[in-house]
């Protein structure tokens, strides 16, 4: 049976190397740092709110949190400016984009060079239409003048590391030629730019081509933006399961769904939530793009989002998307992939998620050749328990059942199965 097993990784590795993914040997891993967005939106008021306003010192301010709290050690290395950061219209004699002069005092290139000297790196926004979402200045003007050059010249001037370019204010159906514009002009603007698009997001029941997006994009998002509720998050996490056979296809090193950003430590999550959202975004090998306050976030918050062991189940080499291979009465079961591949046999990653409201803790039991299909009757599985410092809590054959008791209202439990082979235990032994 386990070579059927085999099979279905082949498959799956066959299609994505046919797919042709953009080829600006990037982000070869989902990237992982801290965006401003769903924490500090479009807040310009520096004068009443100088810690919460889009500025200079706020992403300073991130940049240094990320190195000394320990973030930039487990692998957020991002510093993601969102919209509102330019003034209302270009340079007129340039063209450029121009930094607001209130708020980014110094410009770009000497936030760029602040944030590299951290060993950090910076990404940017734009918008692929004739406005950003906030109404500044987009890649198009109102006269139909296409500035994607030009704005990719001037990022990799300032040393600018990614772009996230919205679609606001642009016609959804010619975003097909629109996105791979920009990424054209990024690729040969002399300097490596991650191109970070939101193509699909605004062609939701349009069909979106993710074939040309993969080709085009080294990251999509593809559905809502999150906001800060439990609510929310749900609502991704069941676009993510009806569409899981389309999306996990054009998904891999270098080219990655984005369920959006990590709200974790914010306002609107439980801490058994906030431990949900991080499960399923590495069950996802999404981008780990926090949006939170790293300068008083809670400690259980930050324990979450540095958990190494989770982490790795995101980074994993392999970078498949985990799909939901069980629901039914409020409980589901995620399942991925990944290393180390022992003798032909995944290792694998399961998320028990709980979505019970009712306040009693369930206790939740699937026979694992169940959950995965084509598991071999050898090897045995360690199981670790990634919320409890990978504590090795059982050891099961495929016909035995994995049974975790789970908390209610967005309750998780991950563990990580390794195969381990009778001969290798004894080999083992004897030594």
């Amino acid at each position: 049976m386990h070579i059927l097993l085999q099979i279905v990784t082949i498959i799956w590795l066959i299609d994505l190397k046919l797919v042709k993914t953009l080829d600006n040997g990037l982000v070869r891993t989902p990237p992982m740092g801290w965006m401003s967005w769903e924490r500090f939106a479009c807040n310009i008021d520096c004068d009443n709110y100088p810690n919460e306003c889009i500025s200079e010192q706020l992403y300073k301010d991130i940049a240094d949190r990320l190195v000394a709290d320990g973030y930039k050690e487990v692998g957020y290395n991002y510093v993601n400016i969102d919209d509102c950061w330019t003034e209302m219209t270009r340079d007129p004699v340039t063209k450029r984009l121009v930094a607001n002069h209130k708020r980014f005092p110094n410009g770009i290139k000497a936030l760029a060079d602040y944030v590299h000297s951290k060993g950090l790196l910076l990404g940017i926004y734009g918008d692929v239409g004739t406005k950003t979402c906030g109404g500044y200045p987009g890649a198009r003007g109102e006269d139909g003048t296409d500035y994607d050059t030009i704005d990719a010249q001037t990022y990799a001037e300032w040393g600018v590391d990614s772009l996230k370019l919205d679609g606001c204010y642009a016609d959804t159906k010619n975003m097909t030629n629109m996105y791979p514009e920009m990424s054209r002009a990024l690729n040969s603007s002399g300097r490596a730019i991650v191109y970070a698009c939101s193509w699909p997001a605004y062609q939701i029941g349009q069909n979106p081509d993710y074939r040309r997006i993969a080709q085009y994009c080294n990251y999509w998002r593809n559905f809502d933006d999150i906001m800060d509720s439990w609510t929310s998050v749900t609502s991704i996490i069941d676009f993510y399961a009806k569409y899981q056979d389309v999306l996990v296809k054009y998904h891999g090193p270098g080219a990655w769904n984005d369920p959006d950003m990590l709200i974790i430590g914010n306002f609107g999550l439980s801490l058994e939530q906030s431990r949900a959202q991080m499960a399923l975004w590495a069950i996802w090998s999404a981008p780990l793009l926090m949006s939170n306050d790293l300068r008083s976030i809670g400690g259980q918050y930050k324990e979450i989002l540095q958990n190494r062991d989770i982490i790795a189940v995101n980074q994993d080499k392999l970078g498949i998307l985990g799909t939901r291979v069980h629901s039914k009465s409020g409980i589901e079961v995620w399942v991925k992939p990944m290393t180390p591949i022992v003798k032909g046999v995944n290792t694998y990653a399961i998320v028990y998620l709980n979505r019970v409201v009712l306040g009693t803790p369930l206790i939740i039991s699937f026979k694992l050749s169940s959950l995965i299909a084509g598991l071999p009757s050898e090897p045995l599985y360690n199981v670790y328990d990634l919320y409890d410092n990978s504590k090795l809590i059982g050891k099961l054959s495929n016909d035995q059942n994995l049974t975790l008791k789970v908390n209610t209202s967005g309750s998780v439990r991950m563990v990580k199965l390794t195969p381990v082979f009778k001969s290798d235990e004894i080999e083992n032994d004897l030594n």
